[in-house]
């Protein structure tokens, strides 16, 4: 029974209590259940979700992929099934697991978001907090970043209020001062920020002199990004402790997730690694408690912002 309190492992994302630190990152496991034949979905902190737009869109044209040093260029393009399909169709499997869930949502103008998260206010408790993917390209703003705009940030965070969940901010590490942003999802509503999604790459093949990816450019992830996530986690805890941050970006093993909780984060996510090794996000959560118990560490909070010391709230 001890060690099984040990896993537990809790922690707390602004008021979203987690019985474990470690998630699932969006967009890496498809809708979450289908990670369930690899590991226990119930025993990790929460499974964020794959995210959705209010309507079906087919993303981007192939190839979608490509092999980067240290990580991975991505070209998806949010492909879903729109939110209604989902709560119909993917969710209720995902919900069999036992898995708390974070909905991840995104939108091409606030009106996107805004439907989005209305459409979400009748999921099933199980869902516990709404992440809203700013990475996006506004079509109300010339197609700029949401995330790469204070303005276009605390805009779509406060037209998602209609979930009435907590939400989280999901931003991106390309824009030049993280901290503007932070403050803007924070007015917009947000009760936690999630740094960092991916950074802006390209791959070009020198022999045909074209694109590796089907658009061009894509999002680079994995552990070439990690010093990303940890200079941008570090920096927002110093500049604003009382703001609760989940980090992302190279968490492979405890080592990079307890990393992220020492620069400032409440609770990490696993990504990339889960391409290599489905197990990985269980892995890293028992991997995590096992660093935890060698370390002497009892409670995550003697580690969350220890750099700066003090936790953030």
């Amino acid at each position: 029974m001890g060690r099984h309190r040990a896993f537990e492992l809790a922690t707390r994302v602004g008021s979203v209590e987690l019985r474990n630190p470690v998630m699932a990152a969006s967009g890496t496991a498809g809708h979450g259940a289908e990670l369930a034949a690899y590991l226990d979905l119930a025993r990790l902190g929460a499974v964020v979700t794959k995210s959705v737009s209010v309507d079906p869109w087919p993303g981007n044209a192939a190839p979608r992929v490509h092999e980067a040093t240290g990580g991975m260029l991505n070209a998806v393009g949010l492909q879903g099934p729109g939110v209604a399909a989902w709560l119909a169709e993917e969710l209720p499997p995902l919900l069999a697991t036992g898995a708390t869930v974070v909905a991840s949502i995104w939108g091409r103008s606030v009106e996107d978001y805004r439907r989005a998260a209305d459409l979400l206010a009748g999921a099933p408790a199980a869902v516990v907090a709404v992440e809203v993917n700013l990475s996006c390209p506004n079509v109300e703003d010339q197609s700029a970043m949401f995330a790469h705009c204070a303005t276009s940030t605390e805009a779509a965070m406060a037209a998602t209020v209609g979930c009435g969940r907590p939400r989280w901010a999901k931003l991106s590490p390309n824009a030049g001062d993280l901290v503007p942003i932070v403050d803007a999802a924070v007015r917009g509503g947000a009760e936690a920020v999630t740094l960092v999604n991916t950074v802006m790459g390209m791959a070009i093949d020198p022999v045909t002199r074209t694109y590796r990816l089907g658009s061009g450019g894509g999002g680079l992830s994995g552990p070439a990004i990690h010093p990303v996530a940890v200079r941008a986690v570090h920096d927002v805890a110093a500049m604003r402790p009382h703001v609760a941050i989940v980090g992302a970006g190279g968490v492979t093993d405890a080592v990079t997730a307890a990393e992220l909780v020492v620069a400032g984060a409440s609770a990490v996510q696993v990504g990339t690694a889960t391409f290599a090794d489905p197990r990985a996000s269980g892995r890293v959560a028992a991997e995590l408690v096992d660093w935890c118990r060698r370390h002497g560490i009892r409670d995550l909070g003697e580690l969350i912002g220890a750099i700066h010391g003090h936790r953030p709230t």
